[in-house]
């Protein structure tokens, strides 16, 4: 399984924020968000800022994507 961060993406869109916006709003470093934005793996703490910062739920960012179907 993979991980898809496209509702965070449109998330942010929506709200007219900036990918640096978001790194200083749920201090993120940039290389996190690099790993964001490439759909790599990032810690749960990571995820708990970001929703805290968006004042949102996990599942509001991220989805898991089954690449076996």
């Amino acid at each position: 399984m993979n991980v898809s961060y496209k509702k965070l993406w449109k998330l942010l869109i929506d709200r007219d924020l900036k990918k640096k916006d978001l790194e200083e709003m749920a201090g993120v470093s940039h290389y996190t968000m690099n790993k964001l934005t490439h759909g790599d793996n990032v810690t749960t703490d990571v995820l708990g800022r970001i929703c805290k910062a968006l004042n949102v739920t996990i599942d509001e960012i991220m989805e898991f994507i089954d690449n076996n179907m």
